[in-house]
């Protein structure tokens, strides 16, 4: 589970950098694309602004073919409060822009499992694919505005993975 997961995040990862090269974020004084694992990172009273921030929820896994196939479930979190140079006004349309974003960065909707352990990191047998993201209704909290689309995320178990 832990390579699909690691997979589809470096697919996004990768994607948002070349569909948004400026949407990035600082994490522990580094600059990197404006995407992060919410269990990756340090625990937040409120989520970051302008930042796609991936919660993973639910697991299930069918038994009955050949392979099992595990099914994860992802939160895609994103708020923004608009720009300082529209005092906040553009929220509306700040979120619009990170809604296309992302559903840029979900096509295509498959992409080879890699196994991340190993420098540089080494192919699997098979792939990781998801579904369509379903958008909640856009949230309002004070200055921001924000929603959550979700995915789920399919891969086949391959000999000797957990």
């Amino acid at each position: 589970m832990q390579n699909a997961r690691d997979t589809f995040y470096v697919t996004l990862r990768n994607r948002l950098a070349t569909v948004s090269p400026d949407r990035t974020v600082v994490m522990r004084a580094v600059t990197r694309p404006g995407i992060l694992v919410e269990d990756a990172e340090a625990v937040a009273a409120q989520l970051p602004l302008d930042v796609f921030v991936l919660r993973w929820t639910k697991l299930a896994t069918d038994t009955q073919l050949p392979s099992i196939l595990t099914q994860l479930t992802c939160e895609i979190h994103y708020a923004t409060a608009g720009t300082q140079s529209n005092s906040g006004l553009d929220r509306g349309r700040c979120l619009e822009e990170m809604d296309d974003e992302l559903l840029q960065i979900l096509c295509p909707s498959s992409t080879p499992k890699m196994n991340y352990t190993h420098t540089p990191a080494a192919q699997m047998g098979t792939c990781v694919f998801w579904s369509q993201a379903i958008f909640d209704t856009a949230t309002i909290g004070r200055e921001r505005l924000g929603r959550v689309a979700t995915v789920n995320v399919f891969a086949f178990q391959e000999q000797g993975e957990k």
